[in-house]
């Protein structure tokens, strides 16, 4: 059974392994003794737990080669997961601000992503993020150096903290990228409530909710992404880790599919939050009991959320 990851952050697969094998390579420092130590950590009081480690260990991310290898990694993990299409993010502000040049991370990614098929036997299509809680400004430059690598994008996304950091100041980029032929999608719903998927969707026009967990507190919500059959990209184990939820028992994923969503399974940050896509499909069967017939429905459903051509959803379907 082969299924689309649609909620994936790039920067977020990089094992403890390759990271002190980039940092010996670019002779940078980690904060960190060991693997070892460094895996130990990755148990988060918050958010800003997750993100202090995440950003230290991305300093070891300088040349094209990193950013191949570190997609290389992922896209081969990704086949082993039964993954047949991967839309993945990039967090392109994280790294201008460090001095990598948009040609260097656009270009070593999309080089590694490229070859998807021949070598994994993945599609693949890249999605630029850009983080909410910097001014809409910066996303607007961050956008513009995009444009000039002439990388291929699938489309942009919106990511970082939530809460007291709105999306609409972001409308006119979003549609800046509408114009030009992209894709939209935006974090929503994961620690910030049912307003800030309304948002995401009334302002900057989504066409995918990313989360979208908390939109279950809205049953007018439930009901407009029902019939409007907009996806929602969960992450469970993500979701258990950053404690959107107290457990994986208290995840709405059964009441999501109970409900005729549009759900779709992905795993986030995986090197980071325990687990793989493969991984979190077999947390979710475990614990909620799924049916063959329950992950088959996971599968079409992330299939049909994707953004490929109806044939070549159809031809993924069968």
């Amino acid at each position: 059974m082969g299924y689309a990851e649609l909620h994936l952050h790039l920067e977020g697969t990089l094992e403890p392994e390759l990271a002190f094998g980039l940092a010996e390579r670019n002779h940078i420092t980690l904060p960190w003794h060991d693997v070892d130590d460094l895996r130990s950590r990755y148990h988060y009081g918050c958010l800003q737990d997750f993100l202090d480690i995440y950003y230290a260990n991305m300093e070891v991310l300088r040349t094209g080669e990193d950013f191949a290898e570190l997609t290389n990694a992922y896209l081969s993990r990704a086949a082993k997961a039964g993954v047949v299409r991967a839309e993945v993010f990039l967090d392109l502000q994280a790294h201008l601000a460090r001095g990598i040049p948009a040609e260097t991370v656009l270009g070593g990614v999309s080089a590694a992503l490229r070859d998807s098929e021949a070598n994994h036997r993945v599609s693949s299509g890249l999605i630029v993020t850009f983080l909410r809680h910097l001014p809409a400004s910066d996303a607007e430059l961050a956008y513009d150096q995009a444009l000039a690598t002439g990388v291929d994008l699938l489309g942009i996304g919106l990511c970082s903290s939530e809460v007291g950091f709105p999306a609409a100041p972001f409308a006119p980029l979003w549609a800046r990228a509408r114009a030009d032929g992209l894709h939209t999608v935006a974090h929503a719903g994961e620690e910030g409530d049912a307003s800030y998927v309304w948002e995401a969707l009334r302002d900057l026009k989504v066409e995918r909710v990313d989360h979208g967990i908390r939109a279950m507190e809205d049953p007018m919500l439930v009901e407009h992404l029902r019939q409007n059959r907009i996806p929602l990209t969960a992450c469970p184990l993500s979701n258990v880790r950053l404690k959107a939820v107290p457990s994986l028992a208290a995840h709405p994923l059964p009441a999501m599919l109970d409900a005729g969503l549009l759900v779709t399974v992905n795993s986030d940050d995986p090197a980071y939050f325990g687990g793989y896509l493969d991984e979190n499909i077999a947390a979710v069967r475990e614990q909620f009991g799924l049916s063959d017939d329950h992950l088959a429905t996971l599968a079409a459903n992330s299939i049909e959320a994707s953004f490929l051509s109806p044939a070549e959803k159809a031809r993924l379907r069968s």
